[in-house]
């Protein structure tokens, strides 16, 4: 039993196709559905979507939003989105280390700009991480 997909960020649909398996990142952790998988409408994490259209998973990192499940359709709305295959793995390391040494830098009195600087970390931590890059 497959699922129809539908990944929507505000300047693109990232991907609409069926899939057999998807794992999202949920804000309560990881979450995976099927075919058949009750209905389900969950805030969605920074982080990386993994989608099994046959054999191979595909990654698309996902920059936060809102997953529905409703009758093998699972729509999943976010603020940005990008396929890891789209993603070149050397700009992604780039920005996560740039990412990493800002937050480490922030100073603890600075309080937005450690919140700033951390979700900068896991925007680029998603990118490299969907790229296909280890961190």
């Amino acid at each position: 039993m497959s699922l129809t997909v539908r990944v929507v960020a505000p300047d693109k649909t990232v991907w609409d196709a069926e899939a057999e398996e998807i794992i999202l990142p949920s804000t309560t952790g990881q979450v995976g559905i099927l075919g058949g998988h009750a209905p389900l409408l969950t805030a969605l994490d920074i982080g990386v979507m993994r989608v099994r259209p046959e054999k191979e998973w595909l990654s698309i990192a996902l920059m936060g939003g809102f997953a529905e499940v409703e009758n093998d359709e699972v729509t999943i709305l976010v603020n940005g989105a990008e396929r890891g295959d789209a993603i070149d793995q050397e700009t992604a390391r780039t920005a996560f280390d740039a990412a990493k040494a800002a937050m480490d830098g922030t100073s603890a009195d600075d309080r937005q700009g450690t919140i700033q600087a951390r979700q900068a970390f896991r925007r680029a931590r998603a990118r490299l991480q969907a790229a296909g890059g280890m961190v």
